[in-house]
């Protein structure tokens, strides 16, 4: 990361409101604290309980803001010529996220979290993440998979649980965030969120306890899914792919919501 000496730095360890009072400031913020108490560190940034996420946070858009009006230097359009001649168009990784990939042999995906699973849907079925909205259940049709009805702004959609669906099991933490009596420890909150997916007319909400963000993959790096993956007899998983050094299950997304429509509808 570019840095100037008179930059401001965090070491993620300061006051929360002493960061959020930097943000106004004319010096140029290059304040990674999200690395270090927010959703990427140890989560605890007082401001979490507010933004829920730190895309949400003032002191991360001035960063972005103060990153993107800085002079470049003068070699930088020379450099980044460089660094894409060199990138292969083959490349053979296991952790793409660390690599630029300019092929049309390529996947983007939207990777999110269920319990202890990290799921993938590819982005061309994603419409919208949003915060958690109130489900309103159906009298005599709102069951484990149809949670019911959701209002995603003016629109009523139907709200289904993935999690039900592909018999995830839920978390010890998503089933209470409470502080841990015995250890005298509190357990990571999950930042939950609402995705809302599918093609025109066919769309459906999902509740997730995660959203990681979009992510593109080479389609070299797909991976077979294991014959016993889940306890889904259907089988939605597609292939699996790395991200960040984990396994994430790629959904077949035709067969997801073809299901859906059968099961529900």
């Amino acid at each position: 990361m570019l840095m100037k000496e008179d930059s401001y730095v965090s070491n993620g360890k300061e006051n929360d409101g002493v960061i959020l009072n930097l943000v106004n400031s004319e010096i140029p913020i290059f304040n990674d604290c999200w690395n270090k108490i927010g959703v990427m560190g140890d989560r605890s940034c007082s401001e979490l309980a507010a933004v829920i996420h730190c895309y949400e946070c003032p002191v991360y858009a001035a960063v972005g803001d103060s990153l993107l009006e800085r002079e470049p230097p003068a070699d930088y359009l020379e450099n980044w010529i460089h660094i894409l001649e060199e990138t292969s168009t083959n490349p053979d990784i296991s952790d793409s996220n660390e690599a630029i990939i300019r092929t049309a042999e390529a996947i983007s995906v939207i990777i999110f979290q269920l319990g202890n699973e990290k799921l993938a849907l590819p982005v061309r079925m994603l419409q919208e993440v949003t915060h958690p909205c109130i489900i309103q259940p159906l009298p005599h049709r709102s069951n484990e998979l149809f949670l019911g009805l959701v209002n995603i702004r003016g629109e009523t959609l139907l709200c289904a649980s993935l999690q039900s669906l592909l018999h995830i099991e839920s978390t010890k933490e998503n089933v209470n965030n409470k502080p841990n009596q015995e250890t005298n420890s509190t357990v990571k909150p999950t930042l939950q969120r609402m995705i809302v997916a599918g093609q025109g007319e066919d769309k459906w909400v999902f509740p997730v306890d995660e959203v990681h963000g979009i992510f593109r993959f080479h389609l070299n790096e797909l991976q077979d899914a294991p014959v016993v993956i889940t306890k889904s007899e259907e089988g939605y998983t597609k292939g699996i792919v790395y991200w960040e050094g984990k396994k994430v299950n790629y959904l077949d997304s035709d067969l997801l919501f073809y299901n859906l429509n059968h099961k529900i509808l």
